[in-house]
């Protein structure tokens, strides 16, 4: 079983220390990490989106309440047998 997690944040400024310091306390067990946000030249944006592949889903199950611990943070799952 492999956990895919979309994580959107919406204010990007306050939660990246937070979401950060989660995601390099269970680093170990994170296989891929990509972060997505959109360019703009006139500022930086307050939205951002990480895609997380866990391939542990009681580890993606912890990871997910964490972060859904932060406020303004939104995830969405898929699972695969894989």
């Amino acid at each position: 079983m492999t956990v895919i997690l979309g994580v959107k944040t919406q204010d990007r400024a306050d939660n990246a220390i937070k979401i950060q310091k989660i995601l390099t306390e269970y680093g170990c067990f994170i296989k891929t990490r990509l972060g997505l946000n959109s360019v703009k030249a006139e500022d930086c944006p307050q939205e951002a989106l990480i895609i997380l592949n866990i391939p542990l889903k009681e580890k993606a199950v912890i990871i997910e309440n964490r972060l859904l611990d932060i406020s303004g943070t939104e995830i969405q799952r898929m699972e695969f047998d894989f």
